[in-house]
C-alpha cells in the first residue's frame, strides 16, 4: 500500500505476486502481449518466450487459486457452514441482532419471484413474492432503491447489471440512518458476492474445458479481478458502516472508532509494522467496540454510576464482537485483536490475565488508541480532555496498563 493512499486492503494476501519472474507477472496483468519487441533485446525476449511456452497452464492456476480465495464460503459463510442456506440464515441472523428487530429475511430472484432463501425465523409464512405484485419487496427490487412502508422495510440487493435480491425487516420501530445504511452495505456486499460466485463458476468450467483459448482465459480472469476490487471495496464500505452504526449507539458526537483506527495505523507506521499488520489492526481499530451494537442504548444514556448488571454487560461486549465477526468471515483474523483488547500488560486484565509482550501487538496498540480517543472525546458523563492531559494519563499508567513502546508511538504520532 502506497503512502498517499488512504485505503486498506482487507485482502492483502491475494497481492502476492504469482511469480518471483518479473515477466510473469507482467503477464499476470494482462500486459504480456503488447510488449513490442524493438523495445526489448533478444536474450529478453528468448526470457518471455521460454517462460510462456505453457500459458494457458499459468493462467489455468492463477484461475484456480482466485477461484478458491473468494469462493462463497471464504466471503460470506459462518466459519463452518458450507450450504447456501445455512449461510443465507446465518447473515439474517446477523442483520437482526445488529438491528435488535423482530426478524430478517432474505429473499432472490427464482422463476419470476422473490424466493425465501434464508431467514432468522424458521416459521416465518412468507416464502415468496410475485414479482407482478405490489409489495414493499418487489418495488424495492425492481426500483435499485430502499422502500419503506407500514409493513416493511425492503433493502435491494443490486450490481452494476441488475437485481438479485432483497432482504426484508418487519418495519416495528424507527431504524437509525446508520443503520439503515449499514443494511444497505450488506446488501451490496451480498450481491458484489453473488456476481463474484457466477463468474467462480464459468471460470472453473472454462479451467476443466480442455478446449478452452488463452483468450477466454484471460478474459474471465480479468472479469474476475475487477469484480474482486469491487468486492474489496465494498467490504471496506460495510466495516466502516458498522463503525458508523457502533458510534450512533455508543452516542459518541465524534467517530470514536474511525478515530481509533485511524490512530492505531499512524502507530503501527511509526513502528514500521509490514502492510498486512497494519491493515489488520485498523480494521479491529474500526470494529473493536462491535459488540456494543447489541447492547440497550438506555445504557449509553446513564449519566451516573452503571448498575453491576448493566456494567457487567458492558464488559462482556467484545465476546459479542467476536461472534459477530465469526459470522463475517472475511473479518476473522481481526478476531484476536479484538478478542485480547482488554488485557492489560500487567496481567490484570481479562479475558486470560495476559501480560507483557503475550498480548498480541495488534491488541496492544488498539487499547492504546482507544484510550486516547475516549479521553480526548466528549462523552454524556463528561466534556473531553485536551490532548497534553490524556497523554500525562497515558503515560502515568505505563506498564500497569500500557506497552511502553506503543504510548512511546503514541505520543509521538500526536505531536507531543
Amino acid at each position: 500500500m502506497k503512502e498517499e493512499n488512504n485505503g486498506v486492503s482487507l485482502f492483502a494476501q491475494s497481492g502476492y505476486p504469482v511469480s518471483d519472474d518479473p515477466i510473469e507477472e507482467i503477464f499476470a496483468l494482462n500486459l504480456g502481449d503488447f510488449l513490442s519487441e524493438h523495445l526489448i533485446s533478444q536474450d529478453l525476449a528468448q526470457k518471455i518466450s521460454a517462460g510462456v511456452k505453457d500459458k494457458r497452464k499459468g493462467l489455468q492456476n492463477q484461475l484456480k487459486e482466485l477461484t478458491s480465495l473468494y469462493s462463497l464460503n471464504n466471503t460470506l459463510c459462518v466459519l463452518s457452514f458450507n450450504e447456501e442456506q445455512a449461510i443465507y440464515t446465518s447473515i439474517a441472523q446477523s442483520v437482526k441482532q445488529m438491528l435488535d428487530a423482530k426478524a430478517c429475511d432474505i429473499y432472490f430472484e427464482k422463476k419470476s419471484e422473490l424466493a425465501l432463501a434464508g431467514s432468522s425465523d424458521e416459521t416465518h409464512s412468507i416464502k415468496s413474492f410475485k414479482l407482478n405484485e405490489n409489495s414493499a419487496p418487489v418495488e424495492a427490487f425492481i426500483k435499485k432503491e430502499t422502500v419503506i412502508t407500514m409493513d416493511y422495510i425492503a433493502i435491494p440487493m443490486f450490481n452494476n447489471v441488475k437485481s438479485v435480491g432483497v432482504i426484508v425487516i418487519p418495519n416495528e420501530q424507527r431504524i437509525q440512518k446508520e443503520y439503515l445504511t449499514l443494511v444497505e452495505s450488506v446488501a451490496l456486499l451480498f450481491a458484489a458476492s453473488m456476481s463474484l460466485q457466477s463468474v467462480i463458476d464459468e471460470a472453473k468450467k472454462l479451467i476443466e474445458d480442455e478446449s478452452s483459448t488463452v483468450g477466454a482465459l484471460q478474459h474471465i480472469r480479468a472479469e474476475l479481478t475487477a469484480l474482486i476490487g469491487d468486492l474489496c471495496n465494498y467490504q471496506q464500505k460495510f466495516a466502516e458502516h458498522l463503525a458508523f452504526a457502533v458510534d450512533a449507539k455508543g452516542q459518541y458526537k465524534v467517530s470514536h472508532s474511525t478515530n481509533t483506527a485511524e490512530l492505531a495505523r499512524k502507530i503501527c507506521r511509526r513502528l514500521e509494522l509490514n502492510e498486512k499488520t497494519t491493515d489488520l489492526i485498523y480494521y479491529a481499530g474500526l470494529l473493536q467496540n462491535i459488540g456494543k451494537i447489541a447492547l440497550p442504548e438506555e445504557i449509553f444514556a446513564v449519566n451516573g454510576k452503571l448498575s453491576p448488571e448493566e456494567l457487567k454487560k458492558i464488559q462482556e461486549h467484545s465476546n459479542t464482537a467476536v461472534n459477530l465477526l465469526m459470522n463475517i468471515n472475511f473479518m476473522s483474523e481481526i478476531v484476536p485483536y479484538i478478542t485480547y483488547q482488554s488485557e492489560r500488560f500487567d496481567g490484570s486484565g481479562r479475558p486470560e490475565g495476559l501480560s507483557g509482550n503475550s498480548i498480541p501487538f495488534g491488541s496492544r496498540i488498539i487499547a492504546a488508541a482507544d484510550a486516547f480517543s475516549a479521553l480526548t472525546s466528549d462523552r454524556p458523563h463528561r466534556k473531553a480532555l485536551p490532548v497534553k492531559d490524556a497523554l500525562e494519563i497515558l503515560k502515568s499508567e505505563i506498564s500497569s496498563k500500557w506497552d511502553p513502546v506503543v504510548i512511546e508511538a503514541l505520543c509521538s504520532v500526536t505531536d507531543l
